[in-house]
Formats: C-alpha cells, structure tokens, sequence
C-alpha cells in the first residue's frame, strides 16, 4: 500500500476532520437533547456519533502509510444550542455530506484509481444520507415538542462501514459493506 496521491489524501484529510468534528458535535447535541428531555433524540446524536467515528476511523486508516504533520481544513455547522437548532445544523452538516462533499470525493478517489479511499467515500455518503433522513423526522417532532418515537426500536451501527439501520434487530447482512449482523452495534 502506498500514499493516496495528492488529490485523494486531501480529501481523506478533509473527511477525517470533518467526521471527526462531527463526532464530537453529536456527542454534545446528545448531552443537550437529554437535559432538554428527548431521550430519544440524545440515543439518535449518541448512535449516529459512532457512525461518525467509523467513517472518520476509515478515511484515518487510509492514509496509514503517511507520516507528515499536517493542517487539516474542513468545514462544520458552529453553534449549538436547542436541540431544534442541534437538528437543524445537523441536517446541514449531512445534506452537505450528501449533496456536495462525498460525491466529489467519490469521483476524485474513482479518477485517481484510489479503490480503498473510493470505498470509504462511498460507505460513509451511504450512511449519511440515512443521518439526514433521521435528523428532519427527529426535528419534526421535537418542534412540537415531542421526542422522535422509536417504539422500543433501536439504533443499529455497523461497526464497519457506518450503516445506520432503526428496528428491533439489525440486519442480516449489512446493504452497504455486506457484513453479518453480529457487527451491528445496538443503541
């Protein structure tokens, strides 16, 4: 294995951060979302956070050959406050993931023959469209003052690729990185 080249290193820096950033945001918006009574809510930051740390774990181990200092830039959604308003940045955190930031990233790692980059670019826009998906139902109920309902269901992670599934059980095998069950993590 060697260095990505230039482009595709980037971008994996660039991800990691982000992902990373996004790990803490949601670690945070949890703790908030609890103090404000949305059980519910907080379970969905705290699972959708380790998804965060899978995809941000993935783009890391990539550039496992690299060994340089490096600055790191990467944007993130600043400011937190009410869980509505946690909500709210969080959708824009993953609409922008899904809608501007991984497509790209997908394509550089594709034209650069990056297979293992191209990869972890495609696990995680597959999860965070799912995120953002989870995010506006979750924001639909908490503006009228409700927890999101989960219904006794939980939050299923794969610990591999960051698949985001809600039921009672996770799935047989994970749609996205085709793994067993048994690497789903429960919240």
């Amino acid at each position: 294995m060697s260095i990505p080249r230039p482009m595709t290193r980037d971008a994996l820096m660039s991800a990691f951060g982000g992902e990373s950033m996004a790990h803490m945001r949601y670690a945070i918006f949890a703790d908030i979302a609890e103090k404000e009574g949305f059980p519910n809510v907080a379970r969905l930051f705290r699972a959708i956070a380790y998804a965060e740390k899978v995809h941000a774990s993935n783009h890391y181990r990539v550039l496992r050959e690299l060994n340089s200092d490096e600055k790191v830039v990467s944007g993130a959604p600043f400011g937190p406050g009410s869980t509505s308003k946690n909500l709210e940045l969080a959708i824009r955190g993953e609409e922008f993931e899904v809608e501007e930031m991984y497509p790209v990233y997908v394509e550089i790692a594709k034209s650069q023959g990056e297979k293992e980059a191209e990869q972890s670019f495609y696990w995680a826009l597959e999860a965070e469209k799912i995120h953002a998906k989870l995010y506006r139902e979750a924001k639909s109920f908490v503006d009228q003052g409700r927890d999101y309902p989960l219904d006794g269901k939980k939050i299923w992670i794969c610990s591999t690729c960051g698949h985001t599934y809600v039921g009672e059980e996770p799935p047989e095998k994970c749609p996205v990185c085709g793994v067993s069950r048994d690497k789903y993590v429960g919240f």
